[in-house]
């Protein structure tokens, strides 16, 4: 099987060469057919010209400049758009991902597995307030929402299978979710062991900052695990809960103004506003469902359109 090998690279000049040469000779090991996708996401140091150099100098080598900087997601998407190999390897250019681990990933999608997951058992230099703890309260949280036992979801060391991550609608920060996303199209997935090594060069693009949209993502991918195809059954049942309970509050006044003469302005004025509250909310979400419905019939996920903007491919020459 041949193997695609896709890394992004923001300003990482200085990690570059090493990244190519060390990745090269691990490849070459192996005795298959491979390939390299470069994707220069927008830097502003000389990573695209070294990147350029390397693609003159080798054939297997494509590189993907984009016209600015999009975000790892879009970078990663780029690059899967250009992969011709059954298999994908997508790693950080950052040289924390050590190259020699890629057999083991490779060796797993060989047995059968959809997705291979590098799972960090150590992580030298990251701080444990602002970067760990983040992220182990972001993997447990994932790992109940999506139902997928995966104890590293953030990591860019994956495998996959070149058909099924192109299957899936990836945009703003889901990559990071590409494990959860994948359980819906029931692939097999696994994690494997390995170990990073601290940033040598650079300073990193992550830290507790990105918690927070990470939080927003996470309520996302639970809702399009289960209702991305049929979003009445979300907006409508709470519709539905919201509207039954303003008739029963108005079942309730009425037999209190009926039979006990209450005076409902002066005795009920609250909640007679609240009943007509939530009958309104519970109408509007349930036009909110058939407007989903409609959404999703017309789009159906095959008409997703990317943000992000290819400048120009360099290859061998």
């Amino acid at each position: 099987m041949k193997c695609s090998v896709v890394v992004p690279f923001h300003n990482e000049e200085s990690s570059v060469t090493d990244l190519y040469v060390r990745t090269r000779t691990v490849m070459e090991s192996l005795n298959r057919d491979f390939e390299f996708i470069f994707v220069d996401d927008g830097s502003t140091d000389r990573t695209f010209a070294l990147l350029s150099e390397i693609a003159n100098l080798d054939e297997r080598v494509t590189v993907v400049q984009l016209r600015r900087n999009y975000g790892q997601t879009e970078a990663l998407v780029a690059g899967f758009d250009q992969a011709t190999g059954e298999y994908i390897i997508s790693m950080d250019g950052d040289l924390q991902h050590n190259p020699e681990d890629i057999p083991t990933l490779l060796e797993k999608l060989d047995d059968g597995y959809d997705v291979v997951c590098g799972r960090r058992v150590a992580r030298p230099g990251d701080s444990v307030i602002k970067k760990q703890l983040p992220s182990r309260i972001a993997n447990w949280m994932m790992r109940k929402a999506s139902g997928v036992d995966v104890h590293d979801f953030g990591g860019g060391f994956k495998g996959f299978r070149t058909a099924l991550v192109r299957e899936m609608p990836l945009y703003g920060d889901m990559h990071r979710f590409i494990p959860a996303l994948a359980s819906a199209y029931g692939a097999r997935i696994i994690e494997v062991p390995i170990e990073i090594t601290q940033r040598q060069h650079g300073k990193s693009h992550y830290g507790i900052g990105r918690f927070i949209p990470v939080f927003f993502d996470l309520l996302t991918i639970p809702f399009l695990l289960r209702y991305a195809t049929r979003p009445m059954h979300f907006f409508g049942k709470l519709g539905f809960l919201g509207f039954s309970g303003s008739l029963l509050l108005a079942l309730y006044l009425l037999i209190d103004w009926l039979a006990f003469g209450a005076n409902l302005m002066i005795d009920h004025g609250p909640l007679m506003i609240f009943a007509v509250a939530l009958m309104i909310a519970g109408l509007q979400l349930i036009c909110l469902g058939f407007v989903g419905e409609m959404m999703a019939r017309n789009h159906h996920r095959k008409s997703v359109v990317r943000d992000s903007e290819v400048l120009r491919l360099t290859r061998h020459r």
